[in-house]
């Protein structure tokens, strides 16, 4: 299905240029011209024309709604659509346009002179100096020629490239400067050869706790198991169980338990009575504990006139040992609070300098620590299974530059470059260690810098000396004159492959340096 037209709606007295810039935004599309209801526009077939050749030219397809006869019948000489309404322009066909005001050579009338037979008139108003000469053919063939041998040669010169590929040679290099980092507000530049830079120091109050599992001991009583029993009459005759009566296991080492109520069991055999039990003092503990149907065993004048059995098992034994805080635990516990405060104070600290500037973590120390902001949760000798400890301190740090240091070591880095070679920026590394500080607050550390570096070759002087060269001729070149990496050994690549030798042009060569991984 065709996409809908783009309406353009003329106003009474619009000429061609007006509707023709109109169209400039609708190339490609479907347009549909709509006239005004009152007055005209476009009314010479001269307009539509030029309308219809701008539409063409940006491929758009045209219909016309109009109800203007004079349009209507110039429209259908174009060969352009005409509706009554923009309804009827939706349901019906649209023609192809067709250019009437111009003609090819096959329409064109039998009676138009052709351009020999008016040749003698142009003849007569144009100079003949003006008029070519005719070539003779032997100077069309060497021009021919002539034209052939420029193209060759400048596609000899032009169209071949070469690729060239060489491993610098290259080696890493280490070295190890020693750095004093001053805090003394005097010191406020670089000594590159003394290896000394300025130093800031930067303080933090920090406030923490920590928490520790006590490790002192207390043995205290033991608790004793209990539960129920059930006694059983084995006689005819009712029974008062006295509070104490023993009853015990018999699997084992027996565990003892005692009636805490006295009971009255019913006489008559097989008659049942509940009765609460206790392990004895010398059972206390987790012993009692005993699984049901354990207990079967009365002792004293009752043991042949009932029996026993826990149909329950009994519970609430309980070996117990309390946890008390003793010296060591407190400590301990202050001495991993202190580390922990001095780890998170190196934290605080980078956050409070700036991007560039580097703390030197292992010259955190504790400046103020007072007692009475160091609480523990408990003193030694109380029972408690955790101690915890609140501190408030401050420490302080030193930082430096990172440049700074960086510089030193990149001095001491550079003198060692062999000559010939330069330094790869993208490969430096620096690390610091050994960190010492003295009474003075002066800071000693030692800086490792490591970087690759490389034989110094010119890309461009290296064209322009291989412009036009054999392979052959090339390969010795770079082989015996220039710094390369041991076991590797130069490649070329001339584009087309038969061609002998490197371009003529430099600008044709690429040169790749490759760089070995560290």
């Amino acid at each position: 299905m065709p996409t809908k037209p783009d309406y353009v709606q003329l106003e009474s007295g619009d000429d061609a240029a007006a509707v023709r810039d109109r169209l400039t935004f609708l190339r490609g599309r479907r347009v549909l011209l709509v006239w005004p209801e009152s007055g005209t526009a476009l009314n010479r077939k001269l307009d539509l024309v030029l309308v219809q050749r701008e539409a063409a030219r940006l491929s758009i397809r045209l219909a016309i709604v109009s109800h203007d006869a004079d349009v209507a019948r110039h429209a259908r000489e174009l060969n352009i659509s005409v509706f009554e309404t923009i309804g009827e322009s939706e349901r019906k066909r649209w023609k192809r346009a067709r250019g009437s005001l111009f003609a090819d050579r096959a329409r064109k009338p039998d009676e138009e002179p052709s351009a020999d037979e008016l040749m003698p008139v142009a003849s007569r108003v144009r100079s003949d100096a003006l008029l070519p000469a005719r070539t003779r053919p032997w100077v069309q063939l060497v021009t021919l020629l002539l034209i052939v041998a420029v193209i060759a040669a400048a596609t000899y010169v032009i169209m071949p490239s070469a690729t060239i590929r060489i491993t610098p040679a290259q080696e890493r290099l280490e070295v190890q400067a020693p750095i004093v980092a001053d805090p003394n507000p005097a010191v406020t530049t670089v000594d590159v050869d003394a290896g000394l830079i300025p130093a800031l120091i930067v303080q933090v109050p920090l406030e923490d706790t920590a928490t520790t599992q006590t490790t002192g001991l207390r043995e205290v009583e033991d608790s004793r198991a209990g539960g129920t029993v059930v006694f059983i009459n084995q006689t005819d005759s009712p029974i008062d169980i006295p509070a104490g009566t023993v009853v015990a296991t018999s699997a084992g080492t027996p565990i003892m338990f005692q009636t805490t109520d006295t009971a009255l069991l019913a006489g008559g055999v097989g008659l049942q009575v509940e009765a609460p039990v206790e392990a004895l003092p010398e059972y206390a503990g987790s012993a009692g504990n005993v699984d049901a149907g354990l207990i079967n065993t009365v002792t004293g004048d009752l043991a042949d006139r009932i029996s026993v059995r826990n149909i329950s098992p009994t519970v609430g034994g309980e070996d117990r040992t309390l946890r008390t805080v003793t010296l060591a635990d407190q400590e301990r516990l202050l001495f991993t609070l202190r580390q922990q405060m001095q780890s998170r104070a190196c934290d605080e600290m980078t956050n409070r300098v700036s991007a560039t500037q580097t703390v030197l973590c292992d010259t955190v120390r504790i400046i103020e620590e007072r007692g009475d902001l160091t609480t523990f949760s408990a003193q030694p000798g109380d029972v408690a299974d955790e101690l915890s400890l609140s501190m408030r301190l401050v420490v302080e740090a030193t930082a430096i530059e990172q440049l700074n240091g960086q510089q030193v070591a990149l001095a001491r880095l550079s003198a060692q470059i062999p000559r010939g070679r330069i330094l790869l920026p993208e490969t430096l590394e620096y690390e610091s260690s050994g960190v010492s500080i003295d009474s003075t607050g002066r800071v000693g550390f030692v800086m490792t810098a490591q970087g690759t570096v490389i034989a110094q070759i010119d890309p461009e002087v290296l064209r322009d000396r291989m412009a036009g060269r054999s392979v052959a001729d090339a390969q010795a070149y770079l082989t015996t004159e220039l710094d390369l990496q041991p076991d590797t050994a130069p490649e070329i690549a001339v584009t087309p492959g038969w061609l002998p030798n490197l371009p003529l042009l430099a600008a044709r060569i690429r040169i790749i340096m490759e760089t070995l991984t560290p």
